[in-house]
């Protein structure tokens, strides 16, 4: 049986392993998926891992094409995450409506969960350059649940081992026991694309750019929507 191997990040795992799921049966091609943070997944295919598909941040398929690791004319962008707060169902949900209300929250809260910047997750990275930049770097570490992932601080959370948390919403919406409170509010809103490429040494190219197709296909951008992701591929 035919394989593609798909390097994904988590941010957009629940659609490429959903569309992925509907392309197996539709096509009788087997997907053998491989999850993890963008900034890994970019570091294992620097470091000589071969793929078909390639599903990482915008900015980390950039510095691939750059280096001739991908097919510069598949670069395709599938959507756009947004960073949200997220507690445990039935608790609290504290006021996020200005970034004044957010900052009191962290404060306020025993305990905040985040990805794990050292674990190249791009919402990680991101969290914690915005604490930097808002001054409460030492004040949040100091009470702060790191996860690998976002679906990981999602569990976290879920769980009751961290009081608040921020990923992208698209990771925290497949965890059950969660209320996603909303996203980041006014200027500290986040957004980040994320985007696919065949790569360049593909053992299955045809395939890799048939299951492409799939997940950019028009009627899938309501699905899209659904999971927490804004397609960034057009209707």
């Amino acid at each position: 049986m035919p394989t593609i191997k798909v390097m994904s990040a988590g941010a957009v795992k629940a659609m490429v392993a959903a569309l992925g799921a509907d392309f197996e049966r539709e096509s009788g091609v087997k997907i053998d998926y491989n999850f993890g943070t963008a900034g890994a997944l970019r570091d294992r295919v620097k470091g000589g891992e071969i793929a078909d598909l390639v599903v990482v941040s915008q900015s980390a398929i950039a510095e691939l094409a750059a280096l001739g690791l991908v097919v510069p004319a598949t670069v395709t962008d599938l959507g756009r995450t947004v960073t949200g707060v997220i507690v445990r169902d039935g608790a609290p949900r504290p006021d996020i409506s200005t970034p004044e209300a957010f900052i009191a929250a962290l404060r306020n809260a025993r305990s905040v969960a985040y990805t794990d910047p050292k674990a190249g997750g791009t919402g990680g990275i991101m969290f914690a350059a915005l604490l930097q930049k808002l001054g409460l770097a030492a004040e949040v570490n100091a009470k702060a649940v790191l996860g690998k992932g976002g679906f990981d601080v999602s569990q976290l959370v879920a769980d009751g081992k961290a009081e608040i948390g921020t990923t992208f919403i698209s990771e925290a919406l497949p965890v059950k026991g969660l209320t996603v409170v909303g996203p980041l509010p006014g200027d500290l809103h986040n957004t980040n694309a994320y985007t696919a490429a065949v790569h360049a040494k593909a053992a299955n190219r045809a395939g890799a750019e048939a299951l492409l197709r799939k997940l950019t296909a028009p009627a899938t951008r309501g699905r899209w929507s659904e999971a927490g992701l804004e397609p960034a591929f057009p209707g």
